[in-house]
Formats: structure tokens, C-alpha cells, sequence
């Protein structure tokens, strides 16, 4: 790790010169804690997010408030990775291929393939895995830091459907732009006040007309802010309570009067609203006969008695006679291998997926999951409407989400604020 007071010195020179060499390598623009920021990697980042802005039609502010911008957002994902780093958060490599397999799998592409589309795309596929690694390391922390430490209550899920239906709007749904003009914790009055002209100066401009996304990204201190400020589409249980209220009396194009939180001063734009509908699943009654290894049974061997048993069914041996009789999974087994009525994602993946390719009474071939080789048999579908239940999961998970949020909007500012951050502005 690089000592501190040569960061400094170095940061005075305008230069970075790496231990044990004399030559210099690049240009300082800020020291965060004992790291630096080189002004390669900030023009390297200033292109990315410019082809971004541009891909989504937003209009450029000057060069001098996005490198600003741009900065900002890297000391604090230095910050994170800093801290993460003390606090022994890693990613091993097979954690990373597995997700880089997942992204590709969701994308319809092979890994091969992935990795040709983003050759294609100009990107290096080791700087997209370094950005991946980075992701998941900060989403680690953020989970250990903040995530472990927010609790939803039954209590609290039911108050919000008791509110929001008395409101009548528990399937709205709103489209939201924000705003933050950061604050810190120990700001002085002159100081809190000045940034609350600065966000009335906002609010003015954008009600005269003044494209959001340019000006999000122009002034605002919130993590979207490089995203145009766009919060995306979100129930008011996603909302942070802090303007969540207010929320529900705007209309589409409305901007909001200042709202004062421990973060700053925030703003926000409706940007549109919609209604939501039913949500019906396709339940399916499942049994089973499992056979698990172990050393004396391998994949071969437990396949074999499976197929056997298959036959037999076919003979017209019962298949609940045979469950109780053979099966490893001891607590269907004295059901005659019945799971019954179950809903999709309750059983894992590779069980599930076979079950759903079959007909009603059919029976599949073996299935291997981690518990072992499984022979299953469809006994019915019907679809339901699982609309209060899905509702309440969903809620539960809205309110856990904003709780997060709020946290994190905090925790970020509290990591940056303690931190020892030095800018040069003359390298912006």
C-alpha cells in the first residue's frame, strides 16, 4: 500500500511515480484515503459514460461538470472497495466465471458467445470482468454493511396494504427522475443554506423548461445522477417514505418542491404512472421417488434403480407403494412420494424444469439434482390467483428495497464524508 504522505507529495507533483521506480507514469487527479486516481482511468471512465449519455439521447453538460461528476462517483467506489478489502470481502474466480455464465445464459449466448459480442461491442473482456468483480464485491459489502441490518416486519407489510388500499393505489406504479444536492453532516447553516438555493435554482430550471437528465447529471450528488437521475419504474412501496407521500399527489411532468432528508436537499420529477393487474400462477401437483449416492451408490447405479422402477409402474406396480418402499426422501415418502400442490420456484431448478415438460400422469426419466436422482410423476395443474400473496411478497420486498436504499444513501455519504479525499481541480 502506497504511504499516504507520498500520495500527497506525489498529488503536489501532479504525478505518480510507483514504489521502487523513477519514472513517471501518469498524472494524479485525486488521493482517496492511501489511493490514488490516475487521469487515465478518469478519461478512460469520462468515455465510457459519454458514449452511454449519448447511446440515450441525454445532452452533455459542460466537459468540466461531468469529469467532476464522473470523479465523484470513482472515490467513492474507491471508498467501497477500500473497505471491502479491510473487511476481507473477495470473489473467487469461480464465482466470477459462474457469474459472467449466468449474464451470458440471460443475454440467450454461450460464454464464447458473450465473449464475442462484447469484442464486437469494443470491449475487453477482462475489463468487463474486472467491472464485474467490482460489482459483486461492493454489493457483498453493501449486503454485510447495510442489507444484514434491515429487517421487514409482517406488521409492516400489513399497514402498508391497509394504507395504500384505503388510498386506493396499491397497484400504481410511478416513473421517477431525483435530484440530490448533497449535504454534509457537519455542514455549517451558511453552507446547508447555499445548497438550498442551489437546489431552488434547479427546481426554477427545470420548471422553465430544462431537460432533467441534463441537469441530473450536471448537479446531482445521488449514485443515478450518471444515469440522467432516472429511479426507473417503482410501487410506492419502493419509494422512499421520504417523498413517497408526496409522490401520490403529482401528475406526469411535475417536479417537486425541495425536500430536506439528513443527505441534502432532493427533487423529484414524475416522469410518468401506470395501474398494475392480477397475477396468476400454475400450481402442479408433483410426487416422487428420490434415490440419493453415497459410496456404495453412484450416478450409474442410482439411475439403474430408478429405470427399474419405471418399469414396474409400467407392469402396473403402484408408484406410491413403491415410494414408500424405495424412496430416500424420507418425509414424501410416507405420503407415497407426494409433494403436493406446489408453486413454480419452490422446488430447485432441474426439478422443476422436468416437471413442467411433462403431461398430466406421465412419468419422467431419472432427474439429477443436488439431492440426488429423482422420478417424478405430474398429477395435476391448475392455475390460481395468487395476487394477495404475491402482492404481500412483493410488498415485503418494496419496503425492504427502500429501507436499503435509505441506508445506503446515508452510509455513502457518512463513508465519504470521514474519508480523507483530495481533488485536483486543476487536472479536471
Amino acid at each position: 500500500m502506497i504511504k499516504k504522505w507520498l500520495v500527497i507529495f506525489c498529488l503536489l507533483l501532479g504525478v505518480y511515480i510507483a514504489p521502487g521506480q523513477a519514472q513517471v507514469l501518469d498524472r494524479i487527479v485525486a488521493v482517496v484515503e492511501e489511493d490514488v486516481v490516475l487521469e487515465r482511468e478518469l478519461n478512460n471512465e469520462v468515455a465510457v459514460i459519454t458514449n452511454k449519455l449519448s447511446s440515450n439521447n441525454v445532452t452533455m453538460p459542460p466537459e468540466f461538470v461531468l469529469r467532476k461528476q464522473v470523479l465523484e462517483r470513482m472515490v467513492v467506489d474507491k471508498l467501497q472497495r477500500q473497505l471491502a478489502a479491510k473487511s476481507g470481502v473477495q470473489v473467487s474466480d469461480e464465482m466470477l466465471s459462474a457469474s459472467v455464465a449466468d449474464i451470458a445464459s440471460r443475454n440467450g449466448l454461450s460464454v464464447e458467445s458473450f465473449r464475442q459480442e462484447l469484442s464486437k461491442q469494443g470491449m475487453e473482456y477482462k475489463a468487463f470482468e474486472d467491472n464485474l468483480r467490482n460489482e459483486i464485491i461492493i454489493n457483498q459489502l453493501r449486503g454485510r454493511e447495510i442489507g444484514s441490518r434491515v429487517k421487514v416486519t409482517d406488521a409492516e407489510v400489513l399497514h402498508y396494504m391497509e394504507t395504500q388500499s384505503k388510498a386506493g393505489l396499491s397497484n400504481s406504479q410511478y416513473h421517477l427522475g431525483h435530484i440530490l444536492i448533497a449535504v454534509s453532516e457537519a455542514a455549517s447553516a451558511t453552507a446547508i443554506q447555499k445548497a438550498k438555493d442551489k437546489a431552488d435554482q434547479v427546481i426554477a430550471d427545470l420548471r422553465g423548461g430544462k431537460d432533467f437528465k441534463q441537469v441530473a447529471v450536471s448537479v446531482s450528488d445521488d449514485d443515478n445522477a450518471l444515469k440522467g437521475g432516472d429511479l426507473g419504474w417503482r410501487s410506492i412501496g419502493q419509494i422512499p417514505s421520504l417523498f413517497s407521500e408526496l409522490v401520490t399527489t403529482m401528475s406526469q411532468g411535475d417536479v417537486s418542491e425541495v425536500i430536506r432528508s439528513p443527505s441534502g436537499f432532493h427533487i423529484i420529477k414524475m416522469l410518468e404512472t401506470e395501474g398494475a393487474g392480477q397475477h396468476i400462477v400454475t400450481k402442479t401437483k408433483v410426487r416422487h421417488i428420490l434415490i440419493k449416492t453415497n459410496e456404495l451408490v453412484d450416478d450409474a447405479e442410482a439411475k439403474k434403480r430408478l429405470l427399474a422402477l419405471r418399469d414396474r409402474i409400467s407392469d402396473g406396480d403402484d408408484f406410491a407403494n413403491l415410494a414408500r418402499a424405495h424412496s430416500d426422501d424420507k418425509g414424501s415418502a410416507i405420503n407415497g412420494g407426494s409433494l403436493d400442490w406446489v408453486s413454480p420456484g419452490a422446488l430447485v431448478p432441474p426439478f422443476e424444469e422436468a416437471m413442467n415438460k411433462l403431461a398430466i400422469n406421465e412419468i419422467s426419466q431419472p432427474v439429477q439434482t443436488q439431492f440426488g436422482w429423482h422420478m417424478i410423476q405430474v398429477l395435476g395443474r391448475e392455475n390460481q390467483d395468487n395476487s394477495e400473496q404475491f402482492k404481500k411478497d412483493k410488498i415485503r420486498e418494496e419496503i425492504r428495497k427502500r429501507k436499503i436504499e435509505e441506508e445506503t444513501e446515508l452510509w455513502l455519504r457518512r463513508l465519504r464524508d470521514e474519508a480523507f479525499v483530495e481533488i485536483d481541480l486543476d487536472r479536471l
